[in-house]
């Protein structure tokens, strides 16, 4: 298993955590994780890649072991946060960008908001969300001010082992000792003896605002980044989502200027922690051609 370091930076008001790997001199991969997931959930594809990489990953903020609000969020904090921290480990030159879910979210935004910043773009399964109507609003900000009276909380578990279990019912494909890496990284102490997910539970709030896809379509249309769109063939988000072919999904694709596709067989959403080793060869690939 490859040795990764551990920074911790003041960003916009936030301590934000930032896990390294591999030498200062090498090219640098930035690797973003997706919602209640971690950077060092990255460990299976860092280990799978065969060359030498400077990788910076950050927990997102409330995420691991960055700070958390305690409150509300806000997806436009995560472009915000990526930004700087690109401005502290790349001032100048454009780099490469891999994220997942919702890390894959706001890097396609991003590279539309930041054309220049970003060399190249792999978008593992950053599906974006479904098409909201209008209509829906009145709803959504009514459910929002409901849940503003309680306190959210995660569940918690007796132990480590009992949370790895809970990942391997999510995930059957996971195997015990990925299982239990992933227990370790991924939760934390709750304070009364058991484990809990290493997240805010403010995350599992409602946001008010429906997700308006045709301003994201207006951001992915300015993307200049050639981008690797990266999909699971077993993955639940991505069919209760879209169908390959649907005009809805199409309509999506065909914003960006240069991008390749390729479904990966034989994994769920979280195909980093299914297929890392293929995970990572099409990284290396698309990276390096």
């Amino acid at each position: 298993m490859k040795v990764s370091e551990s920074q911790f930076l003041d960003i916009r008001g936030r301590r934000l955590h930032v896990r390294l790997w591999g030498p200062e001199t090498a090219p640098m991969l930035v690797l973003l994780h997706g919602w209640c997931d971690v950077s060092a959930s990255w460990q299976f594809v860092v280990d799978a890649l065969a060359r030498d990489w400077r990788i910076v990953a950050p927990d997102w903020r409330g995420f691991g072991l960055s700070e958390w609000n305690n409150d509300v969020y806000w997806f436009p904090d995560y472009m915000a946060d990526l930004d700087a921290l690109l401005l502290h480990y790349s001032p100048q030159a454009p780099v490469r960008l891999v994220g997942h879910s919702l890390g894959g979210n706001a890097a396609c935004l991003y590279a539309g908001i930041r054309p220049a910043r970003v060399a190249q773009l792999i978008n593992l399964e950053g599906l974006g969300l479904r098409r909201y109507a209008p209509d829906e609003a009145p709803e959504r900000y009514a459910n929002w001010l409901d849940q503003l009276r309680d306190t959210p909380s995660f569940r918690s578990y007796p132990d480590r082992s009992a949370f790895a279990a809970r990942l391997q019912k999510e995930n059957p494909r996971l195997s015990d000792e990925k299982a239990g890496f992933l227990a370790q990284q991924m939760g934390e102490d709750d304070g009364a003896g058991g484990i809990h997910l290493a997240a805010d539970p403010f995350h599992r709030w409602v946001n008010p605002t429906i997700y308006r896809v045709e301003e994201a379509k207006a951001i992915w249309r300015q993307v200049t980044a050639p981008v690797l769109w990266v999909t699971a063939a077993d993955s639940a988000i991505f069919k209760q989502l879209f169908a390959i072919d649907s005009e809805e999904y199409r309509s999506r694709i065909a914003c960006f200027r240069e991008v390749r596709e390729v479904m990966l067989q034989d994994c769920g959403h979280n195909l980093h922690h299914d297929q890392p080793q293929q995970v990572a060869q099409l990284i290396e690939e698309f990276f390096i051609a």
